[in-house]
């Protein structure tokens, strides 16, 4: 019997979640303010004033981006949020120069169930460049899709992060960026707002990689630390560092990170970014810069 593609198997999967989705939202459109409470999974045990959680529709949105750490709470049940950018990265090292594109960074989350639940599809296009010793090469085609979910575990109490797991994968879609196998991951995110000013926030995630020189699996243990920033009421910043560590692999190196940038929020509803960021390691590319924006509706 012929396998059907992955390809096929992807659409019918992401069919059933934007369906299943759009009619929750269809019955679970309330008038006013949606949130009455904030529910995740676990509380602190804590006499703390609970905090966090999905951002009601007169707050502004919580987006993934632009940093590499990602919000530590879901989108809320009945909400749905298209965020997407743009990045150039490059690097160069003694005759050789590497520059890529990305686009359009597309990741698509949808709240349903429940407050604490949030489903997520990602897909992105990329270009690449290689120059060594005189000789060009170049590859495009669009990456593997990213499937995932986002689980609200605990609201901030006090000292106590807010934080939320996400379980994850990659599933093939052929292409020359395409790995050709199924890649599983888990995300864990944690953050704090620590005054009307400042706030702090972490990820800790394990990823199952392709080492793209010999093809052999490998995992790979990222970590990153941001600082976020409220400049007034619309404008935003962000500092943060992050690494990407990889755990037997034959080649790929570790490779360190710093990066910030700002967010303007034209609407409560509308975000803006943009960020730039260098590498501080040998095996890092030397320096990355993009744009993007977030849409909840």
């Amino acid at each position: 019997m012929k396998k059907l593609p992955h390809q096929v198997l992807l659409l019918a999967f992401v069919t059933c979640i934007y369906a299943t989705a759009s009619e929750l939202l269809a019955q679970e459109a309330f008038e006013g303010n949606r949130y009455t409470e904030r529910v995740t999974l676990f509380q602190w045990n804590s006499a703390a004033e609970p905090t966090g959680g999905p951002p009601r529709w007169d707050e502004p949105l919580a987006s993934d981006r632009p940093d590499f750490t990602e919000a530590s709470c879901t989108v809320g049940r009945g909400v749905r949020q298209l965020e997407m950018g743009y990045t150039y990265l490059s690097d160069s090292q003694d005759a050789r120069h590497f520059c890529a594109h990305s686009f359009p960074e597309t990741l698509l989350r949808v709240g349903a169930f429940a407050e604490w639940l949030e489903f997520r599809v990602g897909w992105n296009f990329g270009h690449e460049r290689f120059h060594l010793e005189g000789q060009a090469s170049t590859a495009s085609g669009p990456e593997d899709v990213y499937l995932g979910l986002k689980l609200g575990l605990t609201l901030q109490q006090g000292v106590l992060p807010e934080m939320a797991l996400m379980p994850q994968m990659t599933v093939p879609v052929g292409g020359p960026f395409s790995t050709g196998r199924v890649l599983p991951g888990v995300n864990w995110l944690y953050g704090w707002e620590i005054n009307d000013f400042l706030s702090t926030a972490g990820s800790t995630q394990v990823n199952l990689l392709i080492d793209p020189f010999t093809g052999n699996e490998y995992l790979e243990v990222a970590q990153s630390w941001t600082f976020g920033y409220s400049l007034t009421d619309r404008l935003g910043a962000y500092t943060e560092w992050f690494v990407l560590a990889p755990a037997g692999a034959d080649v790929i190196g570790t490779e360190h990170y710093l990066d910030g940038g700002f967010t303007f929020n034209l609407t409560n509803d509308i975000q803006f970014d943009v960020r730039i960021g260098k590498g501080v390691s040998a095996a890092a590319v030397d320096y990355f810069a993009g744009a993007g924006m977030a849409v909840r509706f």
